[in-house]
Formats: C-alpha cells, sequence, structure tokens
C-alpha cells in the first residue's frame, strides 16, 4: 500500500488520542520561593519540594547530588540534599519528571535569613538615604552579588496560600535593586557576609501598619490561655471586644487577624532552610487604644509557630527592640518592657536602640539597628565569642537601706557613660553624670534619682525616696541621651524593676461636673 503524507497525520492523531490527558494543575511544579538567584543554606540537609502527579518520580539535581522522590496520592513530593558547604559559583538547580524539566540558573550555597515585621522593617534604603549621607553613599557602592533578596508582598488570606511564581523573584544585589531593599536587612546581611565571606540571601515578608498577630499561626493561639480570647473573638468578627482584652489591639483590616499574614507570606515558604529570623516590630501594638500587655506571650508564640513551620525547634530568633518616639507613647514604653521580657524565650536575642532618636516614627539610621542584630548571630552562631552581643540587660535589683544596687548582664568589658551622635561610634563621657534612673517608694510614685557606676553594677539613689522597692531607666516615649552603655559601645535596655509600677497608659482624666 502507498503510503501518503494524510496517512500519516491521520495515524500521529489517533496515537495521541491515546495518551493520558494530564491537567495544567498537575504539571510538575517546585514551590516558588526557588528561583534564578536564589540563595540555599549551606551545612544543613536542604529540603525542595512541589507538586505533580500520584505516583510521579521526581528527580532533584544540584552540585553534583541527584536526589529521587515520588509524589504522594495529594500529589505532594519532597526530596532532600545533603548538606553542603558554601560556595559563590552559581549553579544550576533542577527540578525533572516525565512531566517535564525545571531549571533555576545562578543557584548559590550560603546563609539565609528570614526578616519581616512592621514599615520599620520594611523600610527601605532610598527612604534611609535622604536622611542619612552614610547610607546615601552606601547607594553608590560597587554592589555585592554574593548579597540576594527575596521580598514577599503577598496579600493575607484566612488559609494556606500558595504562591505563584510570578508573585515573587530572588534579585541579586545591584546598584538598580539596592534602593528598594529593606535598610535594616541589608546592614544586617552586609556585616554578615563580610565576616563570613559567604553568600547571603534575605527572604523579606514585613507588612508595614501591621500588628504582630496576623504573622502568628493560629494554632499558637489556641496553646497560649492569655492569647485564647483575641483568636476566639476574632473568628466571631467581634474586633472591638478584641480591642478591649488584656493584651488588646486594634485590628484595622484583615491582616491585622491572627494567622492572616502567616499563611501568605511564611507558610509557603516553609520549610526553606534557613539560619534564623530577624523581627522588627510593635508600634502597631503600643498605639492610641492597643494594650501592649501580653505582648512577650504574642513573641514566644511567634518564635515557636516559626520554628514549628520550619522544622526546627531551636531557630534562632533575633528582634529590635522599639526605639525612643514621643514622650506621650505610653504605650511604647511598656511595649519595650515587654520585648524585654520575650529574652526569656530560648535562642533569642535583641537589639537596644533607645539611643537612636529621631523625631520620626521611622528613624533613619538603620545602619546601627542592622549591625546590632548582626552581632547575636556573628558571637552566637559564627563562631566570633570575643564579639559582645548586646547591651547591658537587667538581671537584679537588691535594695540596700536607701540605695538599690543593680546588676546586669551583658557587660561586654564593664559598664561606661557615653554619647551617641549620628550613625558613628559612641563617645565615652566619663566626667558626665548617668541620666534618666528614677526610683519608687511603696506609693509606687517615681522620683529623679542619683546613679553611679561601681565595677560592674549601677547604684542608685533619691533624696525624695527614703525606703525605695523598685528602680527604673529610661522610661520614657522619648528619653533624651540615655546613657547607660558597655565597654563595646551598646547601650543599655530600658528596664523597670517591678513591672506592677509602670504605666501603659496615660491616667484617665477625671470627670469634670459642671
Amino acid at each position: 500500500m502507498v503510503d501518503c503524507p494524510f496517512r500519516r497525520v491521520l495515524i500521529l492523531i489517533c496515537s495521541l488520542a491515546t495518551l493520558p490527558c494530564i491537567p495544567g494543575k498537575a504539571a510538575l511544579t517546585v514551590a516558588a520561593v526557588f528561583g534564578d538567584n536564589a540563595v540555599l543554606q549551606r551545612e544543613v540537609e536542604l529540603p525542595v519540594w512541589g507538586s505533580a502527579p500520584a505516583g510521579t518520580k521526581v528527580h532533584v539535581e544540584f552540585a553534583g547530588q541527584s536526589k529521587v522522590t515520588t509524589a504522594d496520592p495529594d500529589g505532594k513530593w519532597i526530596a532532600r540534599l545533603e548538606a553542603m558547604r558554601a560556595s559563590t559559583k552559581g549553579r544550576l538547580l533542577q527540578i525533572r519528571s516525565s512531566q517535564g524539566r525545571i531549571t533555576f540558573t545562578n543557584v548559590v550555597v550560603g546563609e539565609v535569613w528570614l526578616a519581616s515585621g512592621q514599615s520599620n522593617m520594611q523600610f527601605p534604603m532610598s527612604a534611609c538615604a535622604r536622611r542619612v549621607k552614610a547610607i546615601a553613599a552606601t547607594l553608590q557602592e560597587e554592589p555585592d552579588n554574593s548579597i540576594r533578596f527575596l521580598r514577599i508582598s503577598c496579600p493575607d488570606s484566612p488559609g494556606f496560600r500558595h504562591i505563584k511564581r510570578r508573585e515573587i523573584a530572588w534579585k541579586v544585589d545591584s546598584k538598580s535593586t539596592r534602593p528598594g531593599y529593606s535598610a535594616v536587612a541589608f546592614f544586617f546581611a552586609r556585616k554578615i557576609a563580610n565576616a563570613l565571606n559567604v553568600p547571603i540571601g534575605v527572604i523579606e515578608s514585613s507588612w508595614g501598619g501591621k500588628p504582630i498577630e496576623g504573622f502568628i499561626p493560629v494554632e499558637q493561639f489556641e496553646q497560649n490561655e492569655a492569647l485564647q480570647p483575641i483568636a476566639e473573638l476574632a473568628r466571631k468578627n467581634q474586633l472591638k471586644e478584641v480591642g478591649a482584652l488584656e493584651g488588646g489591639v486594634v485590628i484595622r483590616n484583615t491582616a491585622g487577624m491572627p494567622g492572616r499574614i502567616f499563611n501568605s507570606r511564611i507558610a509557603p515558604i516553609a520549610p526553606y532552610a534557613v539560619a534564623g529570623a530577624i523581627w522588627y516590630q510593635g508600634e502597631s501594638n503600643a498605639g492610641k487604644g492597643e494594650d501592649p500587655r501580653n505582648y512577650r506571650f504574642k513573641m514566644e508564640a511567634l518564635v515557636n509557630g516559626w520554628r514549628k513551620a520550619f522544622g526546627n525547634q531551636r531557630l534562632p530568633f533575633y528582634f529590635v527592640q522599639l526605639p525612643a518616639y514621643r514622650d506621650e507613647a505610653f504605650g511604647w514604653i511598656r511595649l519595650r518592657e515587654e520585648q524585654r521580657l520575650s529574652l526569656s524565650t530560648p535562642q533569642t536575642g535583641m537589639a537596644v536602640t533607645i539611643d537612636l532618636r529621631d523625631n520620626d516614627i521611622h528613624p533613619a539610621n538603620k545602619i546601627d539597628v542592622g549591625e546590632r542584630l548582626a552581632r547575636w548571630p556573628l558571637s552566637r552562631q559564627y563562631g566570633n565569642s570575643a564579639m559582645v552581643c548586646g547591651g547591658p540587660i537587667f538581671k537584679s535589683a537588691q535594695v540596700e537601706g536607701e540605695t538599690i544596687r543593680i546588676q546586669f548582664d551583658f557587660l561586654g568589658g564593664g559598664l561606661m557613660v557615653a554619647r551617641k551622635e549620628g550613625a558613628g561610634p559612641v563617645t565615652e563621657t566619663p566626667a558626665t553624670d548617668l541620666q534618666h534612673f528614677e526610683i519608687a517608694g511603696a506609693d509606687a510614685v517615681w522620683h529623679p534619682a542619683n546613679a553611679e557606676i561601681e565595677s560592674e553594677e549601677v547604684v542608685v539613689q533619691s533624696q525624695f525616696v527614703s525606703h525605695p522597692m523598685a528602680v527604673r531607666y529610661a522610661c520614657q516615649g522619648a528619653p533624651e541621651n540615655p546613657n547607660l552603655y558597655n565597654r563595646a559601645g551598646l547601650p543599655a535596655s530600658p528596664f523597670c524593676s517591678k513591672l506592677t509600677f509602670l504605666p501603659w497608659a496615660p491616667a484617665p482624666i477625671p470627670h469634670l461636673s459642671k
């Protein structure tokens, strides 16, 4: 029989008709957090995951490794690459199956950090550069292609939200990308990159004006008695009642509701291997009409929830204590105390910023913020035992007659009186008196006090209080020149030795009858 083009086409059509139909949603996919220019975490097992038709064999190949896994009945697959050393060499990450092949280019291995919070974490380099010359100069420096950022800006969600590949992309540091980076995260990353000489990747998911509740997994609220009412009332959409709770918060939109940001910006990238997390938030839990009490329990829930999501119960978590802002900002005073008390959660650290005074709710000097955060992992995780993590933290206070003797952690070679000007180093001022120390007696009325450094302690007394019961330091919205430092040049955290003596809101104005 004579062959003909028509017959060949007919046979091809019939053959294709017998192939199984694979709908688009069943095609091979990999989590959107993987992509061109990505940074993979060094020296740990690396999970790579995605979806494919049930029973499909999926091959993952990178840096000479080849792992094979099979999609489960729900169409989910996960492979685990063996731990690797850091490498600046850009290589291919390939995922393939019978459905096709996905290839990502210029993938490196180094240290990966999560960065989140609200607007002070999100605040970009370009905005800071308009007010700080040193940051403007940084924008003109040669880029470092070992520093890479992945910004996640997905809308909030009532449940787990898959991130679409078109929504996010890793960006290599360049003169065009650097202005849009989180300034805090950039200076954090740069200090670590310079110290370790390895690639640094930052996954940044902050959201301005949002309370901590949105970042906490919903199930964590159920595990803490102090937080349970928040989730219960939010489920019933009784948002005014949430604000009236002890530790209540004003929920202004859906993103402020429990778990809504976690569902869309954190859960979809877990369990991507990371070295730890940095966090700058609190303003939206300490504003007008908001009760900052119980914030330490919210921090504990946040940390535990993220640790569970990323499969690491010891995931390091370092955060920023709120800086100075307006003397009438009562909520900020108490929230700083809640942040200090959050250090009771293991594997956490706090960057104190009370000395970074600014007239704006977004202080422009993010150099010190990022670099102070970086001290924690450099000292605790990366082997620089000589580096001091942070400034003096209140440890205890003993009453001795008319005086109170205060002990601190993180002495950093000893205590000193110093002054901070701009983004430069602090200057020791030994002839200057310590400021912002106060003492209260049983009446809980605070009085100015004289304070002196004696060896590794501070001794405080006031002529107005003969039987002191409590001492506090820098407990104002915006104390001018809080000047207690350690010799590493890091400021002491504000503190109050008796929390019940510390107001968290302005006193009510007495009713005036006509």
